[in-house]
């Protein structure tokens, strides 16, 4: 049977971090699945290169942002899917910041995510992410939020593939040498 698993896990060192150093922003359709992919062949969940890219939009995180995955499979329905769930701060406003969001909001992008951990995921791999939920805040005292939170949320066949890369320079590689815009 194909969904038969092959082999067991042992219990990992404490050396895991949580959270988001970063996500990065592809444009829906600059890319065609599965078409300018190439996957691991030992692991194929594992993405080795993507081609079709030109550019990447970069976002740097710091604080409390998370990306979170639910696997919901019925028996009943023989069904499976992966809900995934982006949520980022960005701090201060301005009308740049408003138009991304306005953007963000109209479009269903492919997000790149890195962890603290430097792995890399790319979410809304075939489908696209949607901005769900955005919050403009100036908060109430001086040091609350200023800024947007925004919840992105996507749904695929599988988790958010990861990504053979473990830097950022290892990322462009990974995206033929596409270009990373921070500003």
């Amino acid at each position: 049977m194909s969904c038969d698993i092959a082999n067991g896990l042992a219990e990992p060192c404490k050396t895991q971090v949580g959270g988001l150093d970063a996500i990065y922003i592809i444009n829906y359709g600059d890319y065609a699945y599965p078409n300018d992919f190439t996957f691991d062949a030992t692991y194929p969940d594992m993405i080795d290169d993507i081609n079709g890219v030109a550019n990447v939009y970069k976002f740097e995180l710091k604080g409390a942002n998370s990306f979170e995955q639910t696997i919901t499979s019925s028996r009943d329905n023989g069904t499976t899917f992966v809900e995934q769930t982006l949520t980022v701060n960005l701090k201060g406003q301005s009308a740049v910041k408003h138009k991304l969001v306005k953007l963000l909001a109209y479009g269903r992008p492919h997000i790149i995510v890195r962890t603290r951990a430097n792995q890399y995921f790319l979410a809304g791999l075939e489908r696209g992410m949607d901005l769900t939920t955005g919050v403009i805040s100036n908060g109430t005292a001086m040091g609350d939020m200023n800024g947007y939170t925004l919840t992105f949320v996507g749904q695929e066949n599988i988790a958010a593939n990861m990504l053979d890369c473990s830097t950022e320079a290892g990322l462009v590689t990974l995206l033929s040498n596409a270009t990373i815009v921070t500003s």
